[in-house]
């Protein structure tokens, strides 16, 4: 009987990969995408609207005032449209590499998306009614309204959904395959989803025994030390799960796209396994200036966030190996004639590329924050704005689009046609330009002392904050070139979704080299899941217990909108 089921399984497994996508799958993937790229559209325009208020350019009117805007464009973006694209690549991932959804995870997919489009909409309307202006860190004593708070819970409860439905999946192939490698993408994917449900634990202790009762006011304070610890235990996670999301494109679509291989299947889940121990530790480095928290505490956080540069270097070195063994074997010569041989034209492999080169600058910078002399000088500057524009805005958002001109055809039973790629090589050059312009501007701003999370001001016609005002205007300028990059590219995928030529789109999944052997102790999850929870209690218990047992004074709701 095992014999029969393993057999059935192998020929599901072939029928998906020569057939294509499952009908039903392709419609919980392409429901995600479309709510991922609506909140990049919204989460654009606000962006514009920021870009050319701190430009000096435009006044926001009274009923829409800047830190509205703000927290509406950190959370649409920073939260649904990396969110919801993860959860729907991953998913499209997991179909196609082991042999389609189970009923009951494709079932778990649409409650977690029911649950999360739920939590997205009350939230949305709560800031837009201008009762939660409380920016994208939700940062008590300011206090939103309690709609707030259970959006982001309903939010939380459908992430958990689409967790526990991925988990079921591979439990189930890993079962049906004994002594099988789980499939490259699908063990990127199983990363992901450790790391998204271990973060999302300790928001959501915050949300439910913090911020809720005290919102509600059940309680008249609120032990703000600890609410901001256990967020950015969330915070520092959940953009390195993003930047990780791409990386499973770096390693495993980008090497097919140019006509290679990957780059050692063992070495590449180790990377996986290495940034899903060391993730969720480190937060504290976004709290290096907080008074209240022991130095010892915030030096081994600092140690621990550099500790992820490890396998992003692994990471550099293993692209460019990739990228330049793929085009020797396609003819270049010399020392840099590989180069020449890459398909620069694709929007596919031209995008992801320009991706790889931002997360250089972008890794350097957060290096700098994360040390403590450094992050005194930049902590509450532009400076921190220009990084997460490199990070979230170049390394993941440009990875996500170059992902977008396969996976929606493939999807939709449609092809992405020469005009339509074109099309899609211009929008990268645009955002592309556009975010170089910004990340200088916001950089340099913030090393003269621009100040982040502000509204327009000269501060009385102060010359320090008149020195600014080149760079504002750099920033509104970007911040134009970015809009229209959002049209481009939200016209692009409503175009890829429903309006292409049909036909069939390959999902692309590199091959091994040959005689590239994985050691199956790769495959010990249950170790490394256990690792993870060790290396998060040395760096959370202590500190999360004398907060508790020695808390400072508590803080009343503030609301300074």
């Amino acid at each position: 009987m095992e014999a029969i089921n393993a057999n059935a399984a192998s020929l599901k497994n072939k029928a998906n990969e020569i057939l294509g996508v499952n009908p039903e799958d392709a419609k919980l993937t392409k429901s995600f995408l479309l709510v991922s790229f609506v909140a990049l559209l919204l989460g654009g325009l606000f962006g514009l609207l920021q870009g050319i208020n701190r430009a000096g350019l435009l006044e926001l009117p009274s009923w829409l005032n800047y830190y509205q805007v703000l927290t509406a464009h950190g959370l649409l973006l920073i939260v649904v449209f990396s969110g919801f694209f993860m959860i729907g690549y991953f998913y499209s991932g997991l179909s196609h590499t082991l042999g389609g959804l189970l009923p009951k995870v494709r079932k778990l997919g649409w409650i977690g998306y029911g649950l999360s489009m739920f939590g997205t909409v009350l939230v949305v309307i709560m800031v837009l009614m201008n009762e939660a202006t409380v920016l994208f860190t939700f940062y008590p004593p300011m206090m939103a309204h309690p709609i707030f708070y259970f959006g982001l819970v309903f939010v939380v409860l459908g992430i958990w959904s689409c967790c526990i439905g991925a988990f079921i999946q591979v439990a189930d192939w890993r079962k049906k395959h004994k002594g099988q490698h789980l499939p490259i993408l699908s063990f990127f994917a199983t990363g992901a989803f450790v790391l998204l449900l271990g973060c999302t634990l300790f928001v959501a202790v915050e949300v439910l025994f913090l911020i809720l009762p005290w919102s509600l006011g059940w309680v008249d304070t609120i032990n703000v030390m600890l609410a901001r610890t256990l967020f950015w235990a969330f915070g520092h996670t959940a953009v390195n799960i993003w930047y990780l999301t791409a990386v499973s494109a770096w390693y495993v679509i980008v090497p097919r796209v140019i006509g290679g291989t990957l780059w050692n299947d063992t070495l590449t889940r180790v990377v996986v396994i290495a940034l899903v121990i060391m993730n969720i530790t480190g937060g504290f480095h976004h709290q290096i200036v907080d008074p209240g928290i022991s130095d010892t505490i915030k030096y081994m956080h600092v140690f621990m966030s550099l500790a992820i540069g490890f396998p992003s270097l692994m990471t550099a070195y293993a692209l460019f190996v990739v990228m330049e063994r793929a085009g020797r074997r396609k003819g270049g010569k010399g020392a840099l004639g590989w180069l020449k041989k890459l398909p620069w034209g694709d929007v596919r492999f031209l995008a992801p590329f320009i991706a790889m080169l931002a997360f250089a600058p972008a890794g350097a910078g957060g290096i700098a924050q994360t040390t403590f002399q450094l992050n005194a000088v930049v902590h509450n500057t532009m400076w921190v704005v220009g990084h997460f524009h490199l990070t979230l805005g170049m390394s993941v958002a440009m990875t996500f689009f170059g992902i977008s001109y396969w996976l929606i055809p493939f999807i939709s039973g449609r092809v992405l046609t020469p005009a339509m790629n074109k099309l899609g090589v211009i929008q990268t050059y645009i955002w592309a330009a556009a975010m170089v312009l910004m990340a200088f501007a916001m950089h340099t701003a913030g090393l003269f002392g621009s100040p982040r999370r502000t509204s327009y001001t000269t501060y009385g016609d102060h010359a320090a904050a008149l020195g600014w005002d080149p760079y504002m205007l750099l920033i509104g300028f970007g911040a134009v070139l970015l809009t229209i990059g959002v049209l481009i590219q939200f016209y692009a995928v409503i175009h890829l979704m429903f309006f292409a030529p049909k036909g069939q789109t390959e999902f692309p999944i590199a091959p091994k080299e040959p005689g590239d052997v994985t050691g199956y102790w790769t495959e010990r999850w249950g170790v490394w899941v256990v690792l993870l929870i060790i290396v998060v209690a040395m760096a959370y218990v202590v500190p999360i217990v004398d907060m508790i047992v020695n808390a400072p004074p508590g803080s009343p709701p503030i609301r300074p909108w």
